[in-house]
């Protein structure tokens, strides 16, 4: 039986990377789209495991389309602003469409931004408004909504604060809120990659916890107890969004910390909480709870 071909946009990415690695171990046929110029050592093992490299240029869709013919799935893990969001993934898109690829799976994953509103969140922003090209496509699409990385906890935008054994929130400190590693996102992206039956929208969530959950998981880990710690309202989230936006000299960066704090607003808003979950789609996929996160990185 001929494999499958999926079509992978983002690869020397970490997200892209993974999802790679795992439609290789599912011995898949993987054509990976690289710009001119991408560092290749990102991407040397993967084409060692017999992963197709094909230099594209994202402006020229006729020469994308080609790259994409064949393709089952084209996946996009490109990561960036309105140049990539909007502008790569949209030749990406127009690719696949006259290749005619039967799938299409976009940059996504991230929390639900389908129940918020405009204007709070530009990164979420940006994807709505590529939403509304996808769904002009004549091309089925399928988003993953994963809510946010859990490795975020401690890393980028950390929420549990251990240096001062806090847990930081805004308003509600009952508000559940969505986790899922990389590497379940990857696995999971992978599966529904190779899936023909896929629906408009698929959302999964490592864990659902709250600020208070977290405090209690973080005490249990470290035995160290964890206090809550209130920040302020959403209203005084929101003020201090505009400011930090207003100074930051990082206008054009991805994730400056004002960008991280539109997040934390759509989270502990609810209006970013994942509705009925699709983990039980793909059986073999073990989903890594907060409390397993923390428990493995404390102890590297």
């Amino acid at each position: 039986m001929a494999k499958t071909t999926t079509v992978l946009a983002g690869a020397t990415g970490d997200l892209g990377g993974r999802i790679a690695r795992l439609l290789l171990e599912r011995e898949a046929g993987l054509r990976i789209l690289v710009r001119g110029g991408s560092r290749r050592d990102r991407i040397g093992d993967l084409q060692r495991r017999g992963a197709e490299v094909v230099e594209v240029d994202f402006n020229d869709v006729a020469a994308l389309a080609e790259a994409c013919a064949g393709g089952a799935c084209v996946v996009s893990a490109l990561a960036g602003l309105r140049e990539v969001i909007i502008g790569a993934q949209t030749a990406l898109l127009e690719a696949a469409v006259r290749a005619e690829v039967p799938r299409f799976i976009p940059s996504d994953f991230s929390v639900d931004f389908t129940g918020c509103p405009d204007g709070q969140n530009r990164n979420l922003d940006l994807r709505r408004e590529f939403h509304r090209k996808l769904e002009r496509a004549s091309i089925a699409a399928t988003s993953i909504l994963n809510g946010a990385f859990t490795g975020l906890l401690t890393g980028q935008a950390p929420l549990i604060l251990h240096r001062f054994h806090r847990v930081l929130y805004w308003g509600s400190a009952d508000q559940l809120l969505d986790f899922t590693t990389i590497d379940n996102t990857a696995e999971f992206t992978a599966a529904a990659a190779l899936d023909p039956s896929t629906p408009r929208f698929l959302r999964v969530a490592g864990d659902q916890i709250s600020a208070r959950g977290l405090a209690d998981v973080a005490s249990d880990v470290t035995s160290r107890r964890f206090k809550l710690f209130r920040a302020g309202s959403l209203g005084r989230l929101a003020l201090l969004i505009r400011v930090f936006r207003r100074l930051s000299p990082q206008k054009t960066a991805l994730y400056p910390p004002w960008q991280g704090m539109q997040y934390f607003r759509n989270m502990f808003s609810g209006c970013a909480k994942l509705g009925p979950l699709d983990n039980d789609r793909y059986p073999d996929i073990r989903w890594t709870t907060v409390r397993q996160f923390l428990a493995e990185s404390l102890s590297r």
